[in-house]
């Protein structure tokens, strides 16, 4: 039996979320309702203005390898994190947790701790102003082999390939992973990442990924056919397993050609955040167990619908107990 049974690899972000009014987001100049990119001067200046701060363990994969955690997997993660007051809290966050944090916080960091400002109105609305930090700087130094070679999946964060070095951390730990006897998957994240670099993603989806996660506009992304149903044939040609979820409609599965299509309720969500980061947690980990592709499928929706039920990106229910629930399990 492996060590692990699922190692993330992804931006190492702390969600710092605070209550807030509109006045004060005109204030700081801050854009109601949208998420922006900002350099570090303006973070450690929204940081230091925020009052009541609620500080949680963030980033999408490692927000999945939580979800696995709620289901008692056995899980790692690798993330880069500073040596500062986040760094070592979200370390200690997801040790806490039960996860694996292989990296320590680097001492001396060439830069600060990432972080994801949240200011949430009293209409509900999320502000977010996210600094990328020194987990955008992970590289294959990161990457420790013999955890992967430990590992029956590796599950990686497409974010992380806008950067040369990235790309080459996404390399060494799949084929780590695969030396191991492992499985190596990856979300795509964003289809803008997808634009900067199709070629590399292409020739890593089908070179060195055994299967793929994805929303409908992600996988679009890929060859760009204005259709969805080409776009899954074009995909599914070059990787065994792929896997598209279409938010309401439901969720697509191309296994070797063959087709499952997984239905979904409708429901209006209270937060749609982590929404994709649940459904692969429960996916994931109908792998890890040995189930069918269409209960793997129901155990991602299952997740995905926790989730958005409630504020904030992590699942507050028992997952085993919801799996149970559906006859999951």
């Amino acid at each position: 039996m492996k060590k692990f049974q699922v190692v993330g690899i992804g931006n190492a972000v702390v969600d710092v979320i605070t209550r807030t009014d509109d006045a004060f987001l005109g204030d700081m100049g801050i854009e109601k309702g949208i998420m922006q990119l900002i350099e570090q001067d303006r973070a450690q200046q929204l940081y230091a203005a925020m009052g009541n701060r609620v500080q949680t363990p963030g980033g999408s994969v490692a927000n999945t390898i939580a979800g696995l955690g709620n289901l008692d997997a056995r899980t790692a993660f690798i993330g880069r994190v500073a040596d500062d007051d986040l760094g070592v809290f979200y370390s200690s966050a997801m040790t806490n947790e039960g996860i694996a944090f292989t990296n320590p916080p680097v001492e001396g960091g060439e830069l600060p701790t990432s972080r994801c400002m949240i200011f949430v109105s009293p209409d509900g609305e999320r502000s977010m102003n996210t600094y990328l930090g020194i987990s955008a700087e992970l590289s294959s130094d990161d990457v420790d082999e013999a955890v992967l070679e430990n590992a029956e999946a590796v599950f990686l964060e497409g974010y992380l390939f806008d950067k040369d070095k990235g790309k080459e951390a996404f390399l060494k730990a799949a084929r780590a992973c695969h030396k191991g006897g492992g499985m190596a998957s990856i979300a795509i994240s964003d289809p803008f990442c997808v634009e900067r670099h199709r070629e590399d993603f292409l020739r890593l989806i089908e070179n060195d990924m055994d299967y793929v996660i994805g929303n409908e506009d992600e996988i679009r992304s890929l060859y760009r056919n204005d259709d969805l149903e080409a776009d899954l044939k074009a995909v599914s040609s070059i990787c065994d397993l792929v896997i598209c979820t279409r938010s309401g409609d439901g969720v697509t599965i191309m296994s070797k050609g063959e087709r499952i299509d997984v239905p979904v309720t409708r429901i209006v969500p209270v937060d749609a955040t982590g929404a994709g980061d649940q459904f692969a947690a429960g996916f994931l980990y109908g792998l890890a167990t040995g189930a069918d592709m269409a209960t793997a499928g129901h155990m991602g929706v299952v997740a995905a619908t926790e989730v958005i039920g409630h504020m904030g990106p992590r699942p507050e229910a028992s997952l085993p107990a919801l799996f149970r629930k559906n006859g999951l399990l």
